[in-house]
């Protein structure tokens, strides 16, 4: 194959032949460049060496832009260009962070207004796709179409989620109570091709809070679902009963509690903690803050084991990682999704939107949860990235016998109440 060398205008000649769309391109990724980077160094009244050369890199991204206008193979919709660019700098950030078009935005705040109703699903992305991080229990999604954690969600509509924002996902995921939503659905181990699931959308409830005994009562079982105020009152309330019900060890099932309040997931870490730092939350405009336990705050000592899965994320990640630094019991499982953030929204001039990590939980030893997760010091089956990274046959965890559950419960009879 033959290569000739091509020659190009000066640089102010090609931008005087610059289309409209072009023009509108480079000011597209330029002003989410400058809020994505200057956000920090504005709000806090300098601008940084590394702000400074984000000016630079605004030069390389109109290069690259004129190239893809001026020598791609066809005429390409600079528009579409564009917006693919925009999720794309938002997403190389975290899983989290998403850029939203005009339209979509719109969008996203008329769905938030009106309410919604939803098919029981906890997402996030991976591998550059939606993936389900955990499922609520009695939901559609967990009593119609079977759906596990770590399955795939390949496409929604028929359009792919890889060029997607997650907020998106969620946002098409959502809907109006008793409308249907169509979604391509990849199960480990399964069928190459998507499978088609078709959910029915309706107001999802989680179920209330597990409670049962093991060992002649010795040992109290708590599976709160979701870590909102009135769940974690209803945590704290057992464990204050403990010794008036016969109870001396706490075993706190945290499996697949992907929603909730952090300040409820650090108010639950007390419960547990007597003193010590719990976690720490800081960013680049976020002053650090420091959580630490309260005397006042604290319920028992018990012998405690905390059981995590792939679907344990944000404020329940807290409560392990707590638990688990400061040695005040096991964590038993498979290592966490990795989350606990702060998030804002950041409206643009055409009326587009950023939705922003300013924010990342530490644990009590100084990782940060979302990069790391929590790994269980006693550690038992696989993480998501393990069962999607691997070539061979997954099939999901039957849900008896419960081999996490079994080992916990064994841990906590060795253990001196």
């Amino acid at each position: 194959m033959e290569y000739h060398q091509v020659s190009y205008a000066p640089r102010r000649v090609a931008l005087k032949f610059m289309s409209k769309s072009f023009k509108r391109s480079v000011f597209g990724i330029a002003v989410a460049l400058v809020v994505v980077v200057f956000v920090g160094g504005l709000l806090s009244g300098g601008v940084s060496a590394e702000s400074d050369a984000a000016y630079k890199q605004m030069g390389v991204y109109e290069e690259v832009l004129h190239k893809i206008q001026s020598d791609y193979v066809t005429e390409p919709n600079m528009h579409t260009v564009t917006v693919g660019a925009l999720h794309g700098l938002l997403e190389s950030l975290d899983a989290d962070s998403s850029y939203f078009t005009p339209e979509e935005f719109a969008a996203y705040q008329a769905r938030a207004n009106e309410g919604t109703a939803q098919v029981g699903l906890d997402v996030s992305k991976r591998y550059g796709y939606a993936t389900v991080v955990s499922v609520v229990p009695g939901s559609p999604a967990d009593m119609q179409a079977h759906i596990n954690d770590g399955d795939m969600i390949e496409s929604i509509g028929g359009k792919t989620t890889r060029v997607m924002s997650l907020a998106m996902i969620k946002l098409l995921l959502d809907g109006k109570p008793g409308t249907d939503v169509t979604f391509g659905l990849i199960r480990p181990g399964g069928k190459p091709q998507p499978e088609k699931v078709t959910l029915t959308r309706t107001q999802v409830a989680y179920p209330p809070m597990g409670v049962q005994e093991y060992e002649n009562s010795s040992i109290l079982y708590l599976k709160p679902g979701i870590l909102d105020r009135q769940r974690v009152d209803q945590v704290i309330a057992r464990l204050r009963a403990m010794r008036k019900d016969g109870n001396t060890k706490v075993l706190l099932d945290l499996r697949d509690v992907a929603e909730g309040d952090d300040a409820q997931g650090i108010r639950l870490a007390n419960a547990f903690i007597q003193s010590g730092t719990l976690a720490s939350v800081e960013g680049q405009t976020v002053p650090k803050q420091t959580f630490t336990a309260e005397a006042s705050h604290f319920v028992t000592n018990a012998p405690l084991v905390v059981l995590v899965n792939n679907g344990t994320e944000g404020a329940s990640e807290i409560v392990a990682a707590a638990v688990l630094d400061h040695k005040r019991g096991d964590v038993v499982g498979s290592r966490t999704f990795g989350g606990a953030i702060q998030q804002k929204t950041i409206t643009l001039p055409d009326g587009a939107a950023l939705l922003l990590t300013v924010a990342k939980y530490e644990a009590p030893d100084g990782s940060i949860i979302q990069d790391k997760a929590v790994t269980p010091n006693i550690v038992l089956n696989k993480t998501i990235d393990q069962f999607l990274a691997e070539e061979d046959d997954y099939a999901h965890p039957v849900p008896h016998p419960d081999d996490q559950l079994n080992k916990a419960l064994e841990v906590l009879k060795q253990k001196s109440a």
